[in-house]
């Protein structure tokens, strides 16, 4: 089960969620059209590298959608998935996020068993996290946490004792510190 998909039993640890040190994280710029994040992800699916995480939206250009993509691979597979992503047509940059130098987030959600006897236990994790609570039901608490693969796996952990009944993750976000943005010197002349 790849990470952005949910769960319906509890995670066997929460090591099962980490980004493994080989991830590579690209950010890679494609054209906003249909078809384009299949080809993307096409390319991926034929040489048989796992995407650990995916994330797609539009940039601040309409015309331009980024691609934020995790996989675990070594450097020499990496430059290989880079050229070759680099041949499609759709494709106007491919960057090499270094975690140093970045920004990174991932949002998730988590249904957590929380009865009268264990909620005030689960809400306090909750506030220690900067976390909040999105729903609320007899028996059950739904989170919303953000932040980085370690934070998210250290309130996983806490929240195992519970009953963990749900987990649902985005894929991770990225972008470069500092004020140069990605599309800085190329794409809109």
């Amino acid at each position: 089960m790849s990470a952005n998909q949910s769960t319906q039993n509890t995670p066997a640890s929460t090591t099962d969620y980490v980004m493994t040190p080989q991830s590579q994280t690209l950010s890679v710029l494609v054209e906003n059209k249909p078809g384009v994040l299949t080809r993307v992800t096409a390319l991926f699916s034929r040489r048989a590298y796992n995407i650990s995480s995916l994330a797609v939206g539009p940039t601040e250009h309409p015309e331009i959608s980024r691609i934020t993509v995790v996989v675990d691979v070594d450097q020499r597979r990496l430059e290989q998935i880079t050229k070759q992503l680099n041949k499609l047509v759709n494709v106007l940059k491919i960057v090499q996020l270094d975690a140093r130098q970045t920004v990174q987030r991932e949002l998730i959600l988590i249904k957590v068993t929380a009865d009268n006897s264990s909620r005030t236990s689960v809400l306090e994790i909750v506030q220690m996290f900067r976390a909040k609570v999105v729903d609320a039901a007899a028996d059950s608490v739904t989170i919303e946490a953000t932040g980085t693969q370690d934070k998210l796996s250290a309130l996983l952990g806490m929240l195992e004792s519970f009953g963990v009944r749900e987990i649902v993750k985005s894929g991770e976000v990225a972008i470069g510190r500092g004020g140069r943005a990605i599309t800085d010197r190329s794409l809109l002349g």
